[in-house]
């Protein structure tokens, strides 16, 4: 665990390509040969990390459509999941969303998975809700999860005077009043 979050923070300081096995090692109090033994190299490394944090994101996109049935609250959840997950300390959201590596295919299919998969939970919310066919709520599904990622970061790096309250807020009542429009067809 120590080498994963000893990783991440090189990570997210430098970048894939200024990170160095050694400082990742010299950060998580190891030797260089013992960081090896876990991960045959800086790439399988990365790949470990951004797996942990596209599993995270997902999960949070989970539990929030999870955590109740109005559909205004979930919405609001839905973005708000992302907004905490952007916001948090870690900066783990830069491997996911602003890495330097998404050229790379194993990289851009680990990202592509957390709006894939976050937006196939909530087509399945907008379907099931309104009636419309697979195609369009996953249409709708993957704008709800472009809005949140692309807002939340817009919102950590120049969004000065908003609290994430706030800016959680404005977002998803944005997004509310979008979506209420598709209701239940007969």
């Amino acid at each position: 665990m120590q080498l994963l979050e000893s990783a991440l923070e090189v990570f997210v300081r430098h970048g894939y390509h200024a990170a160095a096995m050694d400082d990742i090692a010299e950060r998580a109090g190891v030797s260089k040969p013992v960081l090896y033994q876990h991960f045959p190299g800086k790439l399988d490394l990365y790949l470990a990390l951004l797996d942990s944090s596209c599993d995270a994101i997902i999960e949070n996109c989970r539990l929030a459509l999870e955590s109740t049935h109005d559909n205004k609250q979930r919405v609001a959840a839905a973005i708000s999941a992302f907004y905490d997950y952007v916001g948090s300390e870690t900066g783990a959201f830069r491997l996911v969303f602003e890495s330097d590596l998404t050229n790379e295919p194993a990289v851009r299919q680990h990202v592509d998975r957390v709006t894939t998969e976050c937006a196939a939970q909530i087509a399945d919310v907008i379907r099931d809700d309104t009636g419309l066919p697979d195609t369009a709520a996953r249409l709708l599904a993957v704008s709800l999860v472009g809005m949140a990622q692309v807002s939340a970061r817009f919102w950590l790096s120049e969004a000065g005077g908003l609290d994430r309250d706030q800016a959680t807020a404005l977002v998803s009542g944005l997004a509310w009043r979008g979506i209420r429009g598709y209701p239940l067809t007969d």
